[in-house]
């Protein structure tokens, strides 16, 4: 028979924002294949005795294909028992779920889904600050900094982006958004709205720079640094 498989999100790093669930799920699997950003001191929740396979991706970094690592997720799922998919924040925000999903139903096997804290609101619970605002923040939008290139993507919605209502969050963008910014500007963005750049969020290593669209597209443009990282701007709180 196959096994079971358990999507984990395991939030930003930090093993105290685990839910009890994904907890669980790690104490009772066989084996853990786990991202970059879900290992350390998370994966002391494993079970003692199950296998441990490192298959995250970092920009920059060699790194497993997709079709790698869905391959071997099928592959140990069926050999049987239970096996847990672990990836940092939620799954569902880009974590390339869906291509393993895809892969486990072609092959017949059994999942669930465990939803983790996603990192874009820890990373606004680092800086103390809200992502939505009464009357000034009433949206709040999710976007990737860059495509399967690396590049940033050629169909992005600018005039969304631009939108100086909208709280705006942007995943794996440093090395995107000095171009970014300045489409933005050109579109009618302030260069002096509000911008954050958090870095490492829920690990030791945390750092939150506070600046605006202008100030970190300056900063960026001349050094990205190798700490994953979340950027933030729009209408966004005081700490």
């Amino acid at each position: 028979m196959s096994g079971f498989v358990s999507f984990v999100g395991s939030g930003p790093g930090d093993p105290d924002l685990l839910t009890l669930k994904a907890v669980d799920r790690l104490k009772r699997a066989d084996a853990v294949l786990f991202d970059d950003l879900s290992s350390g001191p998370i994966l002391k929740h494993a079970r003692q005795g199950a296998d441990l396979v490192g298959v995250g991706k970092r920009a920059g970094h060699p790194s497993p294909r997709q079709h790698h690592v869905s391959r071997l997720l099928v592959d140990y799922a069926q050999a049987g028992g239970r096996i847990v998919r672990l990836k940092s924040g939620d799954s569902g925000l880009f974590g390339r779920l869906e291509e393993e999903l895809v892969a486990l139903r072609e092959a017949g096997i059994d999942y669930e889904i465990i939803p983790g804290v996603p990192s874009a609101i820890a990373a606004a619970a680092a800086c103390g600050i809200p992502l939505t605002r009464r009357l000034t923040a009433r949206r709040v939008q999710f976007v990737t900094g860059h495509d399967a290139n690396g590049d940033l993507p050629q169909d992005i919605d600018l005039a969304a982006l631009a939108d100086a209502t909208a709280c705006t969050v942007i995943f794996m963008g440093k090395r995107t958004f000095p171009a970014l910014a300045a489409s933005l500007i050109a579109r009618g963005l302030p260069s002096d709205t509000p911008a954050i750049l958090a870095e490492a969020v829920g690990t030791d290593e945390q750092q939150v720079t506070r600046s605006t669209v202008g100030g970190l597209s300056a900063t960026l443009s001349q050094q990205i640094g190798s700490k994953p990282a979340l950027i933030l701007y729009g209408p966004l709180a005081e700490a």
